[in-house]
């Protein structure tokens, strides 16, 4: 079992930025990748990023690409928001997989086994 615990979400203006946390703990040497997906009303669930614990490779949906990071540091994962944008509001949930996937097919909520219970990050415009 894998545990996550997201933190760092808050209100900011747009053009502001927003480091979010997921502390993972559990059976984490069992962890393939990691993923954060975001949850705004009246839309899916949607893919963010994502990133493979061993090499680090990152994928990122086209919406935030050059604009979010995502990175590790041991059993820590976080997701770097800068120029954010009012459409960006939404729940913020972190995800891991167990199981190897391609790095860029690792998008979809189905394919991630354990769920954090996510932060809301608000963006004014």
């Amino acid at each position: 079992q894998v545990q996550l615990v997201e933190s760092g979400g808050g209100f900011v203006q747009a053009g502001d930025s927003l480091r979010l946390s997921c502390a993972v703990s559990g059976r984490t040497f069992s962890v393939y990748a990691s993923g954060w997906f975001r949850h705004a009303p009246g839309h899916e669930r949607e893919f963010v990023a994502a990133i493979r614990w061993s090499g680090g490779s990152t994928y990122y949906a086209d919406t935030v690409k050059h604009r979010f990071t995502i990175s590790r540091d041991k059993n820590t994962v976080y997701l770097q928001m800068n120029s954010l944008k009012s459409e960006d509001t939404a729940v913020y949930y972190c995800a891991a997989t167990v199981w190897p996937y391609n790095i860029m097919a690792v998008t979809t909520t189905k394919q991630y086994d354990s769920w954090g219970q996510g932060t809301q990050v608000t963006v004014s415009s």
